[in-house]
């Protein structure tokens, strides 16, 4: 059962027992968690979460924030990994592969999971942020093509905290003392009036900013600090926009 909400998506299923006992006791073992707003994480129906991304970890935490209010979260996953026995228990759990080399599969694949009535995670930077002091940097357009074809809501969450358990792309988690996991779910972005629109790449830019605008907002409640006027740009900082920015950037 969930902590603050009953499940509410019928049969369990072995996956989600075995993830929530071995996840779930690890995480209130390592981690104080503050949720704010969980209650708008719709009881039923396909969603899309959209959150900033601050560590390795984030999976398990918005997994946490996502199962306390009822909702088994389904994540993109590479194709590789739904091989053998590990991908028994992650098609079993609902996640869902992703062929990168297929193109629009990734989204395809996404629409499909929330027009069945899903909640799909999607970390709107595509990557770990790469602003040096944390800030959430420049949206893709992922979750704003899926709630623009689904016309599911888009609930923007604002993190802080993961990183003080699992600095970014590091192997080495900080376990000594429960590090605070800071949550706020905002209300669904509003997007009807580009959902009615042809989703050109002006239209999927305009939805795009205004998950980023509400995502970057609730970080600052957080934070209780005011955010950079401008999100930062991996591409003008002449960093990898994927994996570890101290790595030399492929320019090719």
């Amino acid at each position: 059962m969930g902590k603050y909400r009953k499940f509410q998506e019928g049969k369990l299923g072995w996956p989600w027992v075995v993830a929530v006992g071995i996840v779930k006791p690890v995480l209130l073992a390592t981690t104080k968690h503050q949720w704010v707003g969980g209650e708008k994480i719709p009881e039923s129906g396909g969603a899309v979460i959209a959150l900033n991304h601050v560590s390795e970890i984030d999976p398990f935490t918005a997994a946490h924030i996502v199962w306390d209010y009822g909702r088994r979260p389904s994540y993109l996953a590479k194709a590789g990994l739904f091989k053998g026995a590990l991908g028994k228990y992650l098609r079993a759990a609902g996640q869902i592969p992703v062929d990168r080399t297929a193109g629009a599969s990734a989204f395809d694949e996404a629409v499909k999971a929330v027009n069945e009535g899903s909640i799909v995670v999607v970390y709107v930077e595509g990557s770990i942020t790469k602003d040096p002091t944390g800030w959430p940097m420049r949206g893709k357009s992922g979750a704003a093509r899926i709630a623009l074809a689904t016309g599911a809501p888009v609930y923007p969450v604002g993190q802080w905290g993961a990183q003080e358990l699992l600095p970014a792309y590091s192997l080495k988690p900080h376990l000594i003392g429960r590090k605070l996991i800071q949550m706020k779910i905002g209300d669904p972005v509003d997007l009807k009036d580009l959902e009615v629109q042809e989703h050109t790449p002006a239209v999927v830019n305009q939805a795009t900013d205004r998950i980023m605008k509400a995502i970057v907002g609730l970080v600052a409640d957080i934070r209780q600090e005011e955010p950079p006027s401008e999100l930062f740009d991996p591409k003008k900082a002449g960093v990898n926009a994927t994996g570890n920015p101290d790595k030399k950037r492929n320019t090719k």
